[in-house]
């Protein structure tokens, strides 16, 4: 029997504004819709936790039995720059810029994606389709949004008629805003402004003549609208209406109020059942951005080449930092926040570690069962990561104190707790034993031995002074020696 069957999950819904049991529309499968990045630059840090959330979420959805197709785009045309009608594409402007053609930005800058959401041990999604290889579907959209009077063409460009979809429709439902509101706010309508009204957004705007990436169309030579490629990728892979839409909550308004607005439009019908959105990363306090220079890539973190945090840190470090906060909550990222994070991945680390070697008794006194059933209960709750983890903690504790031969337990318990946080630790929240480079972590293992030797010669010497002085010192750097019947071990702290 599929765990699914006997664990409740429960869903926060983004468009309902509250947590709803999860029934998927087909049974034991899942579709799922997460709009990944625009490839014009490194992949950003905020952007990386929000594919961790879901990462995060795939993977337990996998665990509970699920079939799973996951979908994930890759933005390759038509984003424009401040998301403006009238900007200019954000990977045609870096190609410029740069002076290279398009698609040579594209593949750097997908190249650099996969390569970091691979070191933070992402599992890859099912499909991952581009916007320049849907361009046929995105134009048959428009057509039938067209054909039911939701549009309008104007100088070979075609925009959403919002007033006109309002009517009969709820525009701004998932994000909680009014058209009447909108339109108040508005600014009024420029004399070069061709679209009938400020909300209208392009499905497909006219390429100028210096435009570099265009396709032919009905409506001339153009490029398809940011919001248009997820509604025709999205319901080309999962159907026209599916389970799961997540994204960042940067992205509510009005990205995914338009792709609402368009499956509507063009469907009759609600794209998605359960919207999710991730929020956002900040650093020592304050909204991540390069103009201000508080701004972290991923890859100077794993190197330690930056001027912000005082060590590298190990994907698998950030990553469980990340993990002990609700997807759904800010975190802000600071030196002292991953090495903290550091030391509790390095404690859950060598507990579980323990567990082989742990002496058994007739019986328990940590009941294993009630607590992987805590555990689940955490992730059952819109996969409520932070509970989980303090839950782990909890049987760190144990292991620690069943080590001390101040608890007991049972074989067989102990073969169903250890076999419990491989998957909590490992298949669910995606972290990996090596906390850093293989050799690294040789170097260092070698270093210590060296220094264990050192105090071992020293003691036998009754060298004291410098024998303490190599413990102490050690501790002071977050590795503790351990004296036992068998020599010195050590752990990082």
């Amino acid at each position: 029997m599929p765990l699914f069957e006997s664990q409740e999950l429960k869903i926060y819904n983004s468009l309902k504004g509250q947590k709803e049991t999860f029934h998927p529309i087909n049974e034991g499968h899942v579709g799922m819709y997460v709009c990944g990045p625009t490839v014009y630059s490194n992949v950003h840090l905020g952007n990386c936790r929000t594919f961790m959330s879901f990462d995060m979420i795939f993977r337990y959805l996998k665990h509970l039995g699920y079939k799973v197709r996951y979908v994930r785009n890759i933005t390759d045309a038509g984003h424009l720059v401040d998301d403006a009608e009238d900007g200019e594409d954000k990977i045609a402007k870096k190609a410029r810029l740069e002076k290279l053609e398009p698609m040579e930005v594209v593949q750097r800058y997908t190249l650099d994606f996969h390569n970091i959401l691979e070191k933070f041990n992402f599992l890859p999604p099912s499909i991952e389709p581009t916007a320049t290889g849907h361009i046929i579907e995105q134009i048959e959209i428009i057509k039938e949004i067209l054909d039911k009077g939701f549009a309008y063409e104007i100088n070979g460009s075609v925009y959403f008629d919002v007033a006109t979809f309002n009517e009969t429709n709820e525009y701004g439902k998932l994000s909680g805003r009014k058209l009447e509101d909108m339109v108040a706010n508005t600014r009024e309508l420029t004399a070069q402004d061709e679209k009938r009204n400020p909300q209208d957004f392009a499905l497909w705007k006219k390429a100028e003549p210096q435009h570099i990436m265009r396709w032919p169309s009905p409506w001339g030579d153009g490029f398809p609208g940011w919001h248009l490629e997820c509604t025709a990728m999205s319901t080309k892979y999962l159907g026209e209406t599916f389970d799961i839409h997540g994204g960042g909550m940067d992205l509510k308004f009005p990205h995914h109020e338009c792709e609402i607005a368009q499956a509507e439009a063009s469907y009759g019908k609600s794209p998605v059942n359960y919207w999710m959105h991730a929020n956002m990363l900040t650093m020592n306090g304050k909204k991540m951005a390069k103009s201000t220079g508080n701004n972290i890539l991923p890859g100077e973190i794993f190197t330690g080449d930056n001027d912000i945090l005082s060590k590298p840190f190990a994907p698998s470090v950030v990553r469980f930092f990340m993990m002990q906060a609700h997807y759904t909550s800010i975190l802000d990222l600071s030196n002292d926040a991953l090495l903290a994070s550091e030391k509790g991945f390095n404690r859950l680390m060598e507990a579980y570690n323990l567990i082989e070697n742990l002496p058994t008794g007739k019986q328990s006194d940590f009941d294993v069962k009630a607590w992987k059933q805590k555990c689940y209960d955490a992730m059952n709750d819109d996969f409520n990561s932070p509970i989980l983890i303090a839950n782990l903690f909890d049987a760190v504790r144990h292991i620690n104190l069943i080590k001390e031969g101040k608890e007991s337990i049972a074989k067989e318990d102990k073969e169903f707790l250890a076999e419990a946080l491989h998957a909590f630790v490992f298949e669910i929240l995606g972290l990996e034993q090596k906390a850093g480079n293989n050799q690294d972590t040789e170097k260092l293992s070698g270093v210590v031995e060296l220094l264990i030797q050192l105090r071992k010669e020293a003691r036998e010497n009754r060298d004291f002074s410098t024998s303490d002085k190599i413990r102490d010192q050690l501790a002071e750097l977050g590795i503790q020696l351990k004296d036992g019947k068998d020599g010195t071990t050590f752990s990082i702290l």
